[in-house]
């Protein structure tokens, strides 16, 4: 699924929203069936817990998981990916009763489609989800997770009447008007409890700076891997019930005092440089160009053994030269003071790498 092969080819990869983690995109269609398969999420409960160490299993939610697919190859048009929520649904609900038989009392559920601009069918089909998911839920304290943006207002409200649900993850990072919401109006009649955590998933970080022996100090001091974040968000729960490690803030205030000067990070030749620029000004990418018809010919034929190994080389008569060496220009127009100015965007790179969209390694 994820490599594909001659007779399949590579799900598609791609960005879980504004983050660079990748996800495969699941392709569904109306004659689709969902069986509990792995049992990972449980399996890796009972394994902390046999350590003595009790978490939080966390859960892709049922309507996102829809959200996020696509539709396969040739169905209807018409096809709606929530006509099969009655179908996934019962899964989870052996999933979560895994969960409860193990042990767990607390699950968190990421339903990451709550920060998009949702309709009303779309809205309509959370309320649906866990209307039937909440005898399943009970017995559980259940928190519904978003991240990287804003909930919608309309989204809001929807969300904080979910039934099953004990509480709430908003990222207030990347989503400051969700702390605007919840002061303008929350549940009543609830008992309220704030938890620190970080503003979305770890998944993406390296795992410890310690395993860092060869890193310059003065970089290692200013980063932070998935241990050192963790260890962070404690210092800060604990500094705001009152029980503030002096000495940790102390050393952290010195970091960001001396990344704040160091010269590798102001360097006032490119702040003078960069001054006179605009955000109306044009840019160029980061180095990887989308793979076009031409480039995916050249591959083909490079398959075939029209080409040498060495794809730089002259010896291919310079097909490949153009996608490898030859900047891109971009002529833009601009008016200025009544005078139409053409001038010139120069983007040098390379074309994103076939492994990346053939066999969606990154």
């Amino acid at each position: 699924m994820a490599r594909g092969n001659t007779y399949a080819p590579a799900m598609e990869m791609t960005k879980l929203f504004d983050t660079n983690y990748h996800y495969i995109v699941p392709e569904l269609g109306p004659d689709v069936n969902f069986s509990y398969a792995s049992h990972k999420a449980v399996n890796e409960y009972k394994e902390a817990k046999a350590l003595g160490i009790d978490t939080v299993p966390v859960l892709v939610g049922p309507v996102s998981y829809l959200l996020l697919s696509k539709p396969t190859k040739g169905v209807e048009k018409t096809f709606s990916l929530l006509s099969l929520l009655g179908k996934v649904l019962p899964v989870y609900k052996e999933v979560v009763s895994e969960l409860k038989a193990a042990g767990a009392s607390w699950i968190q559920v990421d339903e990451h489609g709550l920060v998009m601009d949702l309709d009303s069918e779309k809205l309509l089909a959370f309320s649906e989800a866990y209307s039937e998911l909440e005898s399943t839920l009970s017995g559980l304290n259940v928190i519904i997770g978003t991240y990287f943006t804003d909930v919608p207002a309309e989204t809001y409200q929807v969300l904080t009447t979910l039934k099953g649900v004990s509480g709430f993850r908003f990222d207030l990072v990347h989503g400051p008007k969700n702390l605007d919401l919840i002061m303008g109006g929350f549940p009543s009649g609830n008992t309220y409890k704030l938890v620190i955590s970080t503003s979305c998933s770890l998944l993406h970080n390296a795992v410890d700076l310690v395993s860092e022996l060869k890193l310059d100090m003065e970089i290692k001091s200013c980063l932070g891997f998935f241990q050192q974040k963790v260890v962070e968000v404690n210092a800060l729960a604990k500094a705001l019930s009152g029980q503030k490690d002096e000495e940790f803030f102390a050393v952290s205030a010195a970091a960001q005092a001396s990344r704040k000067s160091s010269p590798r990070v102001t360097d006032e030749a490119a702040q003078k440089a960069a001054a006179p620029l605009k955000g109306s000004d044009p840019t160029t990418t980061i180095g990887s160009f989308s793979e076009t018809p031409e480039l995916k010919r050249i591959r083909h034929e490079y398959k075939d053994k029209k080409y040498s190994d060495d794809m730089n080389s002259s010896s291919d008569e310079g097909s490949n030269q153009p996608f490898l060496s030859n900047p891109i220009k971009v002529y833009s127009y601009r008016l200025i003071n009544d005078v139409t100015l053409k001038y010139t965007t120069v983007m040098v790179g390379e074309p994103l790498r076939g492994l990346m969209t053939e066999y969606n390694l990154l």
